[in-house]
């Protein structure tokens, strides 16, 4: 059998003003043919997944194209038409095919596309015809619309937050796909939508409730005649029509029975809906915590900054407070290409003034005037060899440098926002963070993977940003209503 597997994956943060364009995607972002294998084929990703079981399996598969930035705002018009367009051109010329395997998001916003994974899928599906089965693995922060699982033929979705299960899930993507093509299974999708968004820090899947729904998900998955069960969490910080929770089953010839389970794993979220909210602490409540704890580290989680949920990357409020209070030593990373661009320029050893982070009309916090010696300089490119999250092997925060402060802080500042999601990225400029008393990590669920492992506690933080924790903060124009928190909901259990 040959496979073609090809996909744009973009998680859009619609409250960023900052576009996904042509030239961010140009800058690294797409990889095509061979140089798909290179990257990924080893990877813990989801397209490591669909190779590695390829190979198992003896099927030949043909990668085409594949774009990825780090979350921002929307895709533009233009690098949409680009991107879909040469795909599809590849997909139709390079034909005919047994099966296709997608890399999708989930939670992907066009200028001109509110649902682009659907449209994305229904182009392809118009391209292969109604008999070639088209499988995709989404995100667990996936808004899953009918549209897109209507132009699939398997829709398998993460299971864990942190994402440390893509590659188990391209590989049982591949299988059901194979096994559709040889016509051994007929696979039935139900979506069941919840009129329900669950707060980011609600979305760990080892934590209650997410974990006990998860385990649900296993149960129902195993039910007679069941393909695949799962429960998505939703992105809350695009503000389309389709966002929020939903429930996917997928049973092998049986329409009813695929909506009995999907039903199923409905009504359970929605009885631990209140259990799915939450409440921060402040910064001046985290750093209490921090500095009361008598050994670090403490990892500080800066959920408004979360470079995973679409944030720049450069917030200083965590910074300007512990060197307003003068905090113990500590470490973090700020995406702040003209500070890195000084230091760099100054060389190692030497001692600079800058005025740090928050760049942007949509930063938190504003520059912090800082005094310091570089200690290290880089071009930003690290690897990671275990399955982080999203399985990602390599990456590349662009020119790079190590500030140590006059008060004890390490400042790492890089000129690409990079998810602060393995140890690697301190590590590989010679920072140690388990020797400071204090980490700041941007983000809330994907740091867990890479700082649980060093960390003596973990504090999530309601800071300011285009990923607050407190959804009230957002002004929504698109999303459904009633949507529980936001309205009282009625779902029929």
């Amino acid at each position: 059998m040959r496979f073609a597997t090809l996909g744009l994956y973009h998680e859009a943060n619609t409250f960023s003003p900052l576009k996904a364009d042509r030239r961010m995607f140009g800058n690294g972002g797409v990889v095509r043919d061979e140089e798909i294998v290179c990257d990924y084929a080893d990877s813990a990703t989801t397209l490591g997944g669909y190779f590695t079981a390829a190979r198992r399996m003896g099927i030949e598969i043909e990668p085409i194209l594949f774009a990825f930035v780090t979350p921002i705002g929307a895709i533009t018009e233009d690098a949409f038409e680009w991107l879909v367009g040469e795909m599809l051109a590849e997909l139709q010329a390079r034909g005919p095919w047994d099966g296709v395997l997608l890399n999708l998001h989930g939670a992907a916003v066009a200028e001109h596309l509110p649902d682009a994974d659907g449209e994305i899928a229904t182009r392809v599906r118009r391209v292969v015809g109604p008999d070639v089965p088209v499988g995709a693995v989404l995100d667990l922060h996936a808004n899953v619309s009918r549209r897109l699982v209507e132009a699939l033929t398997v829709t398998l979705v993460y299971q864990t937050n942190p994402h440390v299960d893509a590659k188990e899930r391209g590989i049982d993507c591949t299988r059901l796909v194979a096994a559709a093509a040889r016509g051994e299974i007929r696979p039935v999708q139900a979506l069941v939508p919840l009129p329900l968004v669950v707060n980011i820090a609600r979305q760990d899947t080892a934590e209650e409730p997410m974990a006990e729904l998860m385990a649900k998900a296993r149960e129902v998955a195993g039910w007679p005649g069941m393909l695949s069960a799962s429960v998505v969490e939703g992105f809350p910080y695009a503000d389309v029509p389709q966002m929020g929770m939903s429930c996917i089953a997928i049973h092998d010839g049986d329409e009813f029975e695929a909506t009995v389970a999907a039903q199923e794993l409905a009504n359970q979220v929605w009885k631990r809906r209140s259990g799915l909210q939450a409440l921060g602490i402040t910064v001046t409540e985290a750093l209490d915590l921090a500095v009361r704890e008598p050994v670090g580290p403490v990892v500080l989680l800066d959920v408004g900054d979360n470079i995973g949920g679409g944030a720049p990357g450069d917030s200083t409020v965590i910074l300007q407070a512990a060197l307003d209070r003068g905090a113990p030593p500590l470490v973090q990373t700020l995406c702040d290409p003209d500070s890195a661009r000084q230091c760099v320029a100054a060389g190692e050893g030497s001692e600079v003034h800058l005025r740090v982070g928050a760049k942007h009309v949509h930063s938190a916090g504003r520059p912090v005037p800082v005094h310091g010696t570089v200690r290290a300089v880089s071009d930003g490119r690290f690897e990671e060899p275990t399955a982080t999250h999203g399985g990602f092997h390599f990456f590349d925060q662009g020119p790079t440098a190590v500030l140590d402060t006059a008060e004890g802080h390490t400042l790492v500042i890089g000129s690409k926002a990079v998810m602060n999601s393995s140890l690697q990225q301190l590590l590989s400029v010679g920072v140690d963070p388990a020797r400071y008393h204090i980490v700041v990590a941007k983000g809330v669920n994907s740091p867990r993977a890479a700082y649980g492992a060093i960390a003596r506690r973990m504090v999530v933080v309601d800071t300011d940003g285009i990923t607050a924790m407190n959804l009230d903060r957002f002004t929504y124009r698109h999303r459904r209503k009633p949507l529980y928190p936001f309205e009282a909901a009625e779902f029929p259990e």
